[in-house]
């Protein structure tokens, strides 16, 4: 209980300022530190309410600073990364001098800089320091603009004797390494390793990162706009399978956040009895994107459809039934045909040598893209003009895509890509749900595989779909391609090839390379008599591109330096057929095996 005693003015005065100050110390011990997210979400939104785009576009470091309250600014250097030490230690932070501003927090909470570098194949790092007593460390923001080479860190023991133990980290699941010449420091580039490490830090305790946790703060040199933004009129309208072709069909689309509710009317071709299926409304969310922020996407699943059969769409709130929005469903029989697609980046060519494929071929159930369907798979901007550019054929035929590594781009995950697309759900654990998964398209298996989720834990994944399989043809689709003249991924031959000889998969397709190549038949890392004995793969592109000093691969039966490139395949029965064809419209390769 408070008791008030009769004082004179000036006592009066002087107590209440000290309650003032005793209750505000009680607020700040019990109240929670802000997240970066939090503190980050605020600020932004506080911007849109009074400032305007062109001037979001000329914000400056100073002026960006200047946003943060006191508490804002504890919370950014302090909550970005943390964890617990159970003994005293010396925490190093390595920061890429390539960045421009050194974080505001680095000097301020007591590191120095030692005057020690190392170093990797794209930068040095400058060695910053601070001993931090057993328990808690927290570190703070990369910057507020997004330099790209994130900082990482090593820990050692203040006293060589103690046992340093680690726990209790943000963000969860770190990987602790060990700071050596040859060690990685980013998942997302697990290549680009270390040398140059000072004898004195070698065996220290290495936390990893990725190279784009910078844009959890970004600001400067930020924001951005969508050239077709969403309102209460659905567009993007998509279609994809996450069940049975035959059977099955998804219909997406997006609406700005006014629409609360969306709905399917869907009728045979002809008939005029109609039913009706609700969506699934997921709200998106891309707090840079200026004139779009937050929007509506839906999906609508069709269920029990009969095999073979065309029908028609409508979308709430439209009521006029169209040839646009149709599709038809698989048959049930072994001949259909494909188009699949390279690197697309998002780009208008891309656009235009998909209308080119699908008016060429109109007998195309479904297309493709193997990865790097837009730049920067956080900007959704980016997929706004990507299903701009091909919204006249993806209303009509399924888009079956697999991510590649500007899709996750920069190890910050592939969130978005999961939002656009409704995918089969079977993936293998330790992989996103729809980023590994794959689908039996009649008498074909279609193996579509995340090359930019860790190899290892898909292995077992690709032997049960092979070893489960009836069908007679098996194709893979991922982004990195195994057999290439410039960066040869060793490590999916030595996991996965050997499972494509076993159960004879027939034609494996990637790109990210910007060249076309289709293989000699392959098994075993060697050259083959036959497609019927070994693998054909190919690699190839959907934007123009030009490589010039192309080495030489032995195992190619065809190369092409040059891109815009789409790829038809026919199967029928026992036959498969492959045509290759550039932007204006000749063809460059082709080729069939028959079983």
């Amino acid at each position: 209980m408070l008791y008030i005693m009769r004082v004179n003015q000036r006592s009066s005065l002087f107590l209440s300022l000290v309650f003032s100050f005793l209750i505000l110390g009680l607020v700040s011990c019990h109240q929670k530190v802000k997240s970066v997210k939090e503190v980050m979400d605020k600020v932004v939104t506080g911007l849109y309410q009074t400032t305007s785009h062109a001037d979001l576009q000329k914000l400056g470091y100073e002026q960006a600073m200047a946003l943060f309250s006191p508490e804002d600014l504890k919370s950014l250097s302090t909550q970005h990364w943390m964890f617990d030490v159970n003994v005293p230690v010396v925490v190093s932070v390595m920061r890429s001098n390539k960045q421009k501003i050194v974080p505001f927090w680095l000097e301020s909470s007591g590191f120095e800089k030692t005057g020690m570098i190392m170093k990797n194949e794209q930068t040095d790092y400058e060695v910053w320091q601070k001993p931090f007593k057993a328990g808690h460390v927290g570190l703070g923001i990369h910057g507020l603009d997004n330099s790209g080479l994130h900082y990482f860190v090593s820990v050692v023991p203040q006293n060589s004797n103690d046992q340093l133990e680690l726990s209790n980290f943000f963000p969860e699941n770190q990987y602790v390494g060990t700071l050596n010449d040859g060690a990685f420091t980013y998942h997302d580039w697990d290549e680009l390793v270390l040398s140059d490490v000072p004898e004195s830090m070698k065996g220290q305790k290495l936390l990893t990162t990725v190279r784009g946790r910078g844009v959890e703060s970004h600001l400067v040199g930020a924001f951005r706009s969508s050239t077709y933004p969403s309102s209460s009129k659905p567009d993007q309208v998509l279609l994809t399978w996450s069940a049975d072709p035959a059977t099955s069909m998804d219909i997406q689309w997006r609406t700005d956040t006014t629409v609360k509710h969306g709905s399917v009317k869907y009728r045979e071709w002809g008939s005029t009895t109609d039913f009706t299926v609700g969506a699934e409304k997921l709200v998106m969310e891309d707090r840079l994107l200026m004139n779009d922020r937050f929007t509506n996407h839906f999906t609508a699943k069709l269920k029990e459809l009969k095999p073979g059969t065309a029908y028609q769409y409508l979308i709430d709130p439209q009521t006029e039934w169209s040839e646009q929005y149709s599709f038809t469903t698989a048959a049930n029989d072994d001949a259909f045909s494909f188009l699949w697609f390279g690197d697309t980046h998002y780009s208008p060519q891309y656009g235009e040598i998909l209308k080119l494929a699908n008016t060429t071929h109109p007998d195309a159930a479904f297309f493709s893209i193997v990865g790097d369907l837009v730049s920067d798979g956080l900007h959704r901007n980016q997929w706004d003009d990507l299903l701009e550019y091909s919204k006249d054929v993806i209303c009509r035929k399924p888009l079956m895509a697999v991510p590649g590594n500007h899709d996750n781009r920069a190890g910050l995950g592939a969130q978005t890509y999961r939002d656009m697309f409704s995918y089969p759900e079977n993936a293998p654990e330790g992989v996103p749900t729809e980023q590994t998964y794959s689908f039996t398209y009649k008498n074909t298996l279609f193996l579509m595989i995340d090359g930019t989720s860790p190899i290892d834990v898909q292995t077992a994944w690709i032997e049960k779909q092979l070893a489960e399989t009836q069908a007679t043809w098996k194709i893979a689709m991922f982004h990195f391609p195994p057999y290439n003249w410039e960066e040869p991924y060793l490590n999916i031959q030595k996991a996965w090839v050997p499972l494509f000889d076993k159960y004879h998969v027939d034609m494996v397709f990637g790109g990210h390379i910007h060249y076309y190549m289709r293989s000699k038949p392959m098994k075993g890392g060697q050259v083959v008599g036959s497609y019927n004995d070994g693998t054909a793969y190919v690699i190839s592109v959907g934007i123009p591109s030009r490589n010039q000093e192309i080495t030489d691969e032995l195992y190619a039966a065809v190369r092409n330096q040059e891109g815009q490139l789409y790829q038809y395949v026919k199967i029928d029965g026992n036959q498969l057929s492959m045509t290759t064809v550039n932007a204006n419209n000749k063809v460059i390769d082709s080729f069939e095996i028959k079983k």
